[in-house]
């Protein structure tokens, strides 16, 4: 500093008449200063809520709730950041040939942000789906995907993700529930999945079904079991020995995603379903029980039916059904179909309806109910009206007991007891009574339920009723339980709600020799009930065999189930020539049944070497649970069966890379699950916990209210390999905006403020330390 400018210096600090004009100065020099900083805050607060409610509604990747200016469906990101998340509309095309279905599935993943998105979506597939095809539409390309180890496909998914790449990968998470992940996705813009699967048609009786899972409904998942310490003898003395932690359900993250309470969001995911029916027979009825449906016919026989009001959220399963004319029911049907050096069989054959004056053995029934918190709603009335009836049905020669679980278990009686008049009405009381709560810990039950406490003597048919929606995450341990203990019982499983867990009652029935009935509505009860109640009474078929009289064959299930009533036996073959007859035999009591099909016969079946496929990766999984072959066994078939076969399986995956990188370096990639509606007839604080609100549950099903959404589904459907249309911007994006219950608050300015007031204290703060430390600074002072 000049001299000159040392003097000015001083006389500024010396002299006296200016000294109450410093001290205001320098105080509102450092007011100034830290109001700057707050208004420069404010502004930039409000520039971004702004930008967030801009008509354009240029919506940044990361946002809060305050920054919404309309309703939207957001997904936490971190502590205090959110996704709005990417919007999913489904279209599924069935086609149904004699006893087999071919089903496309078109998912369409749109991204209403500003920024670059990786959807992740967990949906259900049929637990005997044949899953072999993923195409992924990008603009007016289509990739088609590859099967690989599971482990090298989602390397190969990562690598492309990161590449800025467009990617998508199909895994099994169960065999009913898939993960459906597509990566970079860019603002705006709309990307096409399609997924393919083949699988058979259910017959039971007369009847003839077709059920589409649309919902994963949330699981009940048990805790990590950890086990005690154990202390072992050291150098030093007695050392301590880490715990060990076994975790029931260790994928639990892979199979819980978010859910929406239908009191505070409307539906989301809507749903368009076509069912093309090419039954072999003529027709006498077809229906939906869960779904309003319109059914027409057309050329070649060919009976279409869709949903009469359009695309429906995914909140419930879809199930059509149809029987034939009274004359034209099949007992009998044999279909072929040849791949490459290999011809292909599947059988369906059913046994004969027992005569009315068949001798009825006594048996012991054990009625186990389900009456955890995701039973809450119309599920528990459900479970109770079956439960009930199947009650009514016993014969005072009969013996009985009742177990009810949730994460506790009651036993009504302490060993089976006859069915006489007072012990019948004290269970219906004991039922009658039960609410939903708690947990879904099936494990102690099912032990308690198999505990044979009347020894195998031979006299009595040992049935176990077991009524649940099945929603755990555990089902393996389930099994080695029923593998364990299951001795002479039998095991039906009675899958309750509108989104039961199939896979884990069809397996367990399977491991139990008994069977899985479905019902998903009140007004099915009865009717399942009482077909239910008929195959209890009725002998089995046992000691089955299949038996080919020429050539070598390859057939499943390895282990042939018992039948009832109505339900036929479905064996799927791999033959070295089409030559010779299939000779099955059984039992029915005590008299010997034998059918005898001529392979020639059979007629020109589709998807048979897919279907043979699935189910000799189901005997390899079955094997390993029955300890028959090792966990090491059981992995080397199944990966050679799914790579032959180009199937998704627990140790496969489809993977489909657009090789065209679309995603700027630099860009960041949110990941964002996609959220689930709550099943139909659920009650989310049963099963979420919380106060109960007193708002209602809409009535409004409506996915999506808008009638372009119809024409859009269909066109995203029926892209093909030789003619892709490039896909418009979707109609349903803001489909789910409406129900989101979002603070209004434009942004956080009081918080703001109140920093702007906290800096300007500091600044006086600082000033009177920094004067106490100057001496020569205190003629500041008034």
């Amino acid at each position: 500093m000049s001299t000159r400018g040392q003097s000015i210096a001083a006389d500024w600090f010396t002299d006296e008449p200016n000294r109450r004009l410093r001290w205001v100065a320098t105080g509102l020099l450092y007011l100034v200063l830290a109001n700057l900083v707050a208004i420069a805050a404010f502004l930039g607060a409000t520039a971004r809520a702004q930008a967030a409610g801009a008509v354009a509604a240029r919506v940044p990747v990361f946002v809060t709730p305050g920054e919404m200016r309309s309703g939207a469906l957001l997904l936490r990101s971190d502590s205090d950041r959110y996704v709005e998340a990417p919007l999913v509309g489904t279209d599924v095309d069935l086609v149904v040939s004699g006893p087999t279905a071919r089903a496309r599935v078109t998912q369409i993943f749109h991204n209403p942000t500003d920024g670059w998105v990786e959807a992740v979506y967990v949906y259900p597939l049929p637990e005997g789906g044949a899953v072999d095809t993923l195409k992924m539409v990008v603009g007016d390309r289509i990739i088609v995907a590859d099967v690989k180890e599971r482990k090298i496909a989602r390397e190969v998914y990562e690598r492309a993700k990161s590449a800025g790449q467009k990617a998508g990968l199909i895994e099994q998470e169960r065999p009913n529930i898939f993960t459906n992940s597509v990566a970079n996705i860019g603002p705006r813009e709309t990307v096409v999945v399609q997924i393919e699967y083949q699988e058979t048609v259910r017959q039971s009786g007369d009847e003839f079904s077709l059920r589409v899972p649309l919902v994963v409904a949330p699981r009940y998942l048990p805790a990590p079991i950890v086990q005690g310490v154990d202390l072992v003898a050291g150098g030093w003395g007695w050392g301590r020995v880490a715990d060990q932690v076994s975790d029931p359900a260790s994928d639990r993250d892979r199979i819980s995603p978010p859910v929406l309470d239908p009191r505070k969001h409307a539906p989301v995911n809507p749903v368009a379903i076509t069912v093309r029916l090419q039954a072999g027979f003529p027709l006498a009825e077809v229906k939906s029980r869960h779904h309003a449906v319109t059914s027409e016919s057309v050329e070649g026989g060919v009976r279409v039916t869709k949903l009469a009001d359009g695309p429906v959220p995914a909140d419930r399963d879809f199930e059509l059904t149809w029987t034939p004319t009274r004359a034209a029911v099949p007992s009998v049907g044999l279909f072929r179909e040849r791949i490459g050096d290999a011809d292909y069989l599947l059988a369906f054959v059913t046994p004969p309806a027992v005569a009315p004056n068949e001798e009825r053995r006594p048996r012991e029934t054990v009625f186990v109910i389900d009456n955890s918190g995701s039973m809450g709603g119309t599920s528990m009335v459900q479970a109770k009206a079956s439960f009930l009836y199947a009650l009514g049905r016993l014969k005072p020669s009969d013996r009985f007991n009742v177990i009810r679980f949730d994460n506790t278990m009651d036993m009504l009686f302490p060993d089976s007891v006859p069915a006489d008049a007072g012990p019948v009405a004290q269970a219906k009381a004991f039922v009658s009574a039960l609410e939903a709560r708690g947990g879904t810990e099936m494990v102690a039950p099912m032990k308690a339920a198999l505990t044979d406490r009347r020894g195998g003597d031979g006299k009595e048919l040992r049935q176990v009723i077991f009524l649940t929606d099945g929603e755990i995450g555990n089902e393996q341990q389930l099994c080695d339980t029923i593998t364990a203990m299951r001795g002479r019982s039998r095991i039906f499983m009675v899958g309750i709600g509108s989104a039961p867990n199939s896979f884990l009652m069809t397996r367990a029935a399977e491991l139990g020799r008994g069977t899985f009935t479905h019902i998903g509505a009140v007004d099915q009860v009865e009717e399942r009930m009482r077909t239910l109640v008929e195959k209890l009474e009725s002998p089995a078929v046992t000691n089955l065999t299949a038996t080919f009289s020429a050539g070598r064959a390859d057939a499943t299930p390895a282990i042939m189930p018992d039948l009832y009533r109505g339900e036929p036996m479905a064996l799927a073959a791999r033959v070295s020539a089409l030559a010779g007859s299939l000779e099955i035999k059984g039992m029915i009591g005590d008299r010997p049944w034998v059918v005898t099909l001529p392979l020639a016969q059979a007629v020109e079946g589709r998807g048979l070497s897919k279907l043979w496929a699935r189910r000799k990766i189901a005997d390899a999984e079955v094997a390993r649970t029955l300890r028959q072959i090792t966990p090491d066994e059981a992995d080397a078939r199944v990966l050679a069966v799914a790579l032959d076969h180009h199937l998704v399986t627990r140790l496969t995956s489809l993977v489909a890379v657009d090789q065209t990188p679309s995603r700027p370096d630099g860009a960041r990639l949110t990941r964002a699950e996609i959220p689930l509606n709550l099943p139909a007839g659920w009650d989310f604080d049963k099963v979420f916990g919380g106060e109960r609100s007193s708002a209602p549950v809409p009535a409004e099903r409506r996915a999506d209210a808008e009638p372009a959404r119809h024409a859009q589904l269909a066109t995203y459907a029926a892209v093909a390999v030789s003619s892709v249309p490039k896909p418009a911007a979707p109609k349903f994006v803001s489909a789910p905006r409406g129900g989101a219950t979002l603070p209004q608050t434009a942004t956080h300015t009081e918080l703001r403020l109140w920093i702007g007031l906290a800096l300007c204290g500091a600044g006086l703060t600082l000033m009177l330390i920094w004067r106490r430390r100057h001496p020569a600074a205190r003629s500041f002072a008034p």
